[in-house]
């Protein structure tokens, strides 16, 4: 299988720190730059520590209405992702998304050994979320192969958000996935498929 992104797919391979070398080193080289090892090391030191941090994300605005309105309603939230171990415990809570408030349980590659759209981290999924019955998940996700497939060959629900009104989204459409902009919409449908007194 060839990869678009030569950094992913090393993840279950080689250590953490390891993998973000690579990457790096990767990038550079991609880029036409190459640096002696003691610049490498200053400058692979501070992007290692900026990601570990809050710093180069951003959370839209209607992610932490919507993971708090569905727990409220009873709904074991999950997250899952091809992130690395500090997305859990650093970034996450830094970014204000915290475990018990916004969400129940995570599942990251990093810390999993596995990767999406690898169809067995949605069944860690599963397994962390109480050995529910695929059928009764929604998944939702933003990637037609890393998302949809594989959380719809484990049996799990699944839409696709288009944020940024990507191109493939029609053909996401045509293919039968449902598609919305953002979670606003996702909760609307939520809603619409369940009495009006739930919401």
């Amino acid at each position: 299988m060839v990869n678009k992104y030569p950094c992913f797919g090393f993840a279950a391979k080689m250590p953490n720190i390891v993998w973000w070398k690579t990457c790096v080193r990767d990038s550079f080289v991609r880029a036409g730059y190459e640096y002696d090892e003691e610049t490498f090391e200053k400058i692979f030191r501070r992007i290692y520590a900026s990601f570990g941090s809050s710093a180069p994300y951003t959370v839209f605005s209607d992610s932490q209405p919507f993971l708090r309105w569905a727990r409220e309603k009873g709904i074991n939230v999950g997250i899952i992702s091809n992130a690395e171990y500090r997305y859990q415990d650093v970034i996450l809570p830094a970014l204000g998304l915290n475990q018990g408030t916004e969400w129940d349980f995570g599942v990251f590659s990093g810390l999993e050994g596995v990767e999406k759209p690898d169809p067995r981290i949605y069944e860690i999924a599963l397994q962390r979320a109480g050995n529910i019955a695929p059928e009764e998940t929604l998944h939702i996700g933003d990637s037609m192969r890393k998302d949809y497939v594989p959380a719809r060959s484990v049996g799990m629900n699944a839409l696709l958000l288009d944020r940024f009104r990507t191109p493939d989204a029609e053909e996401w459409r045509k293919s039968g996935a449902i598609v919305l902009p953002d979670l606003v919409a996702v909760k609307e449908l939520l809603c619409s498929e369940k009495s009006a007194s739930a919401c």
